[in-house]
């Protein structure tokens, strides 16, 4: 994607279309604005200023172009269709959206590209943009564009002349506009944070995906921290943070704490809906049982669910229950708990203690201030959680918090 002005990383408000526009290059005055609603919107002074981006030169065509001005963003995909019929032997135009200056574009994109191929194929088939000087059809046709995508957030463009009933007609094709809802923005990703599919990895084809990504997809197995991976792939770190958020934003992966048998789990209020959701108590039992063939029964997957409380940590529960016995795979039981939210995890916090002469010659105990998880501590220091654990049981001034 080609950008004039930040678009993807502007984080301000999703306003409705102010105006649409279509701009087209005349063979003697050049770039101008021939068809606009409301009319006279972008003023030719305006127009003028940002026209070399509008139309521009053969690298940009067929790019998503965005130009930020004081009062508007612009967002547009110039197209040039060559035919020696036209003068110059092609035919330049750009189909633009214009929203406030601190609007947020990106989800415009699709629909203004995905317009801008049905014009170009209306002008092949029956030269609908240039045989007329007359634009009083586009017009209507971006009225109702404008109109159906501000108030309903899609629009259908077919063969059908009925623009009393939100149908739009040219030629004898069909589009359908649909502007998708944004996600939030994720929170920013973490060393110690755990990423995993939401849906099995074999939904996910590897080339829709940029290079880095496809080199990170392959260590996001559930179990893996964001520095692991980051380590076993081979990638810089900040760059697997910003692929996993991406992961994140398309709902392709969420996060989970890094799982240890030390960790400690309390069911929430939503465990209830297992003992009612059919669909749910399916997932849950194909997901959590250790054998496919042989799977484990749902009582026994509820009662270990509710044996999360605080003070029991997981090798505790499973010393006492034995999930291998009961055809339980613990480590995806728990994958499965975090994910649907049907249990949460304590987090262990690590208060300061006086200064001494071990905490001069042991780094550790910068992270003791009571601001720091224990998954935190131990991917900053390299550390295991019984280390960590066994530095907390020798020093009496150190104590774990449980949030």
């Amino acid at each position: 994607m080609t950008s004039v002005a930040e678009n993807t990383k502007d984080k301000g408000q999703e306003d409705p279309i102010q105006c649409i526009f279509f701009s087209e290059f005349h063979p003697i005055v050049g770039p101008m604005i021939t068809c606009q609603v409301p009319d006279n919107f972008i003023s030719k002074d305006i127009f003028d200023t940002v026209s070399v981006y509008i139309i521009p030169k053969a690298k940009l065509q067929r790019s998503t172009i965005t130009v930020t001005l004081k009062d508007y963003k612009i967002l547009g995909f110039p197209v040039k269709i060559d035919n020696k019929k036209y003068a110059r032997n092609a035919f330049y135009f750009n189909l633009c959206f214009v929203c406030e200056a601190k609007a947020r574009t990106v989800h415009y994109e699709p629909v203004v590209k995905k317009m801008s191929d049905f014009l170009m194929a209306l002008e092949v088939e029956n030269c609908f943009l240039s045989a007329s000087e007359d634009k009083t059809r586009l017009a209507e046709m971006l009225q109702q564009v404008m109109q159906d995508l501000n108030l309903h957030k899609m629009c259908t463009l077919t063969d059908i002349k009925d623009v009393k009933h939100n149908i739009l007609i040219e030629g004898t094709m069909t589009s359908h506009l649909k502007v998708i809802k944004l996600a939030p923005e994720p929170k920013p990703v973490l060393d110690h944070q755990v990423p995993i599919f939401l849906e099995g990895r074999e939904v996910f084809q590897m080339d829709q995906w940029d290079l880095t990504t496809q080199q990170v997809l392959p260590y996001i197995d559930g179990f893996n921290h964001v520095a692991r991976i980051a380590a076993e792939a081979d990638v810089e770190n900040n760059l697997v943070k910003n692929c996993v958020q991406n992961l994140i934003y398309y709902g392709v992966v969420t996060l989970i704490p890094i799982f240890q048998y030390s960790n400690v789990y309390a069911a929430t209020s939503k465990l209830k809906e297992l003992t009612e959701n059919t669909k749910l108590q399916e997932r849950c039992i194909a997901y959590a049982s250790k054998f496919p063939r042989q799977p484990a029964y749902l009582r026994d997957i509820f009662r270990m669910y509710a044996s999360m409380t605080h003070g029991n940590s997981m090798r505790d529960l499973c010393q006492r229950l034995n999930p291998q016995n009961l055809r339980i795979n613990e480590r995806r039981l728990v994958q499965f708990g975090l994910i649907e939210g049907l249990i949460r995890r304590y987090p262990i916090y690590l208060p300061g203690s006086p200064y001494n002469e071990e905490i001069k010659n042991n780094p550790v105990y910068k992270y003791f201030t009571g601001t720091y998880s224990l998954d935190e501590i131990c991917c900053s220091t390299g550390q295991s959680a019984a280390q960590i654990e066994d530095i907390v049981e020798r020093d009496p001034n150190v104590v774990m918090l449980w949030k």
